[in-house]
This record gives C-alpha cells, structure tokens and sequence, in this order.
C-alpha cells in the first residue's frame, strides 16, 4: 500500500508513534489499528442514537450521528484513494469526528456550553479528545484509545490551525480561547496546535461538509418541512434535480429524490478532486509535513463550489434548521439537558455509582466537568429516560 501513495501522503511506517508505546500489529498498519479502535468503543456505539436535526422519536429513517460518520467515511475514502492518501487514516478520523457530540444535536451542546461556561465551557471537538485519550476505559495499559499522533492531530486540527506563530488562539477558539482539554493535552503530546492537519484530515472535514449539506436535503424532504421542487432555486441541487427530471420525467418522488442527492453528492466529491489536484500541482508538497506547513489547506472545494454550498446552508438553514417544528422541539431538548444538569450538580447521588468519583467538595469545576462528561455521553434516548426517571415528565410530549 505505501508505494501507492502519494508523496504527501501521511505515511503509517514514519508515524509519530503513540502517547504510550505499543508493540505493533503484523496485519494493520497503525491507523488502521486507530479505526479499529474508535469503531469498537463505546462513544462510537452510542452515536446510533444521537441525532443531528431529529430527535430520535421521530423516526427510524431519519440520520443519527453513526450513520452520518459512516456516510463521511464512505465519502473520505473514495476522496483518498483518487489523491493517493492514506484511507485507513482518513477513515479513522472520519468516524471519530462526532464522538464529542451531546445528545439532541446542536441544540444540546449550545446548552450544555451555556450551562458550563462558569466551568470552562463545553466544546465538542474539546470532548472527543477526552474520550480518545481519557474517558473511555477499556485497554489494562491506559485510559483512552491511544490513538496514533496522527489521528489525534487530525481530530483536533481538522478544520485548520488552532492557534498562530505567537499562540494566539484562532478561528472560533478566538474571543473564548482553547479549551482545557486541548491545552492541557498538547502541553504533554505536542500536537503542533499552530500548523495545519494532514490532507487525510482535511479530506476527512470536506467529506463531512458533503455529507452532511446533501443528506440534510434528504432528511429535510423525509419530514416534510419543505418540498422537492422549491430546491428548484437552490444552485447545485436545481441543477442536478434538473437533470433528474429531464432525464426521467415520470419517476417517482423517493427515486427523484435520492437521484438528486446522489448527483450533489458525486459533484461536490468532482470538485474537491478537480480543485485538490490543481493546488497539488501548484504548490508540490513533498511530504506530509510539508502539507502541515503549506500555510494554506490543501484539500479544498472550489470558490464556486464553496459558494454554492453557502447558499444550500442558507437554504436549510431557513427552511430546516429553524423550522418551527425543529426549533419547537430543540427548545424543549434543551430544557431536559438543563435539568438534568442542575439535578445532579444538586446531588451527587444521582450519578451512576462508577461516575461518582472522588473530588473535594470545594473543586465545584471538577464535579462540573465530571457532569458535564455523563452528559455528553447520553443517546437522546438515554437523556428522556433520565428526565422521566428523575422527573415523571417527558418535555418532549408535554
């Protein structure tokens, strides 16, 4: 496989090994083993019931968080094998992008910052990096998975630098700073926080932008909350529904609409190689590192493609994300997050035995993290049953 690959490929033979030495695998090359891992943990089986737009209850056709990772790693492989990256990489860090999600989708974790900002916050990209090196607890040798430094650089870094020259936080991390998780990680495994990721990764944050703007399309016609012929307008889709119906006039609604999706779907991955295979020429980088020290993304759509996304965001966002009836039950998810947050930051009790950890009373932070954690962890089906159990009420329904 390594004489296949590109020359700014990452390599998994040059990898910069593990926080923890390990004995290596006859069979799988390091990122393969780092795949392996984040498939078989117990975040990575909770995403099955996490949603992104649609609580759980609504339905089983509908997306969770495990279908949507598995979806973007379908997407970053095909992108990698036509560069020549390293796919096992770009899987890895495709499926471990959501692990840090709360449940209910954005409207959780905009709660559940509220809730910890007196804490430090909560970020979910902070959150996936605690349970890859500290929350899930399995391995006899370490708390963590142990990823590769290439997996763990990649999960951190893969929308770009988190900081510059001086270490000066970027990007959104810029009016709150880094959170705790990553500054206190990078401090011990120097994660070269001020550089860009490796192109898996950037394959890995293109992918999930794919995924998730064509199959909100989808889920968005599924529930009804806007009609196939008003992404008429929409440039991209228009076009590729377009074609569909020129080309087969009497198809059926569902087969109109996955033929859609599809063709946006295999556009946008046409774009990422197109523009990608331009900047390889221009810029020639002849390692991985020297993709990290580009000072620019290597991996990228075009300025039209980037436009064209926009506007599809903006669009959704309309007529989806704040839909009355997302929005209607997004507000009452995020009254259940608040009350379980304030149930047990009241009484420690309440916690599961194996989350009652030992802590001064007076490291009120440390508890708050300690919940927040339990938290975060939760399936949406999880989180309604605690709040009927704690509560004898269901905010959903009532």
């Amino acid at each position: 496989m390594t004489d296949k690959l590109a020359a700014f490929a990452a390599r998994a033979d040059q990898s910069r090994g593990r926080a923890i030495p390990e004995q290596g695998a006859d069979f799988r090359s390091p990122f393969a083993r780092d795949r392996d891992r984040i498939i078989h943990s117990s975040a990575f089986r909770r995403l099955k019931q996490k949603t992104q737009v649609f609580v759980a209850h609504e339905g089983d056709h509908f997306r969770t968080r495990l279908t949507h990772s598995l979806e973007v790693a379908q997407i970053a492989r095909a992108i990698s094998r036509a560069l020549g990256l390293d796919e096992d990489l770009a899987e890895a860090l495709s499926l471990a992008h959501d692990l840090g999600h709360t449940p209910f989708g954005h409207a959780g974790e905009r709660e559940l910052d509220r809730l910890m900002k007196p804490y430090g916050g909560f970020d979910h990209n902070a959150q996936a990096l605690r349970i890859v090196t500290k929350l899930e607890r399995k391995y006899a040798a370490f708390d963590g998975l142990n990823l590769t430094w290439e997996t763990l650089e990649g999960l951190v870094k893969h929308n770009g630098p988190l900081v510059d020259a001086q270490g000066n936080a970027l990007g959104h991390y810029h009016e709150t700073g880094l959170p705790a998780a990553i500054i206190e990680y990078a401090e011990a495994h120097d994660l070269w926080l001020s550089s860009y990721a490796s192109a898996e990764a950037q394959v890995a944050a293109l992918s999930d932008d794919i995924a998730y703007n064509a199959h909100d399309i989808d889920d968005g016609l599924r529930a009804k909350l806007f009609d196939v012929i008003e992404l008429g307008d929409v440039p991209l889709v228009g076009q590729a529904l377009g074609d569909v119906l020129k080309t087969h006039p009497n198809l059926e609604t569902q087969r109109v609409i996955h033929e859609t999706v599809r063709r946006v779907i295999s556009a946008m991955v046409a774009d990422v190689l197109t523009e990608s295979r331009r900047k390889i020429s221009k810029l020639k980088p002849a390692s991985a590192d020297a993709v990290r020290h580009l000072g620019e993304p290597l991996i990228v759509f075009s300025a039209q493609m980037r436009e064209n996304n926009r506007i599809l965001k903006q669009f959704l966002s309309a007529r989806m994300y704040r839909h009355s009836r997302v929005m209607d039950v997004m507000n009452r998810a995020q009254r259940i997050v608040a009350d379980l947050f304030e149930a047990y930051m009241g009484d420690e009790n309440l916690l599961p035995t194996e989350w009652r950890h030992d802590h001064p009373s007076s490291d009120l932070p440390h508890y708050a993290r300690q919940v927040c954690d339990f938290l975060a962890g939760m399936t949406d089906t999880f989180a309604l049953e605690q709040h009927r159990r704690l509560f004898d009420l269901d905010p959903l329904f009532r």
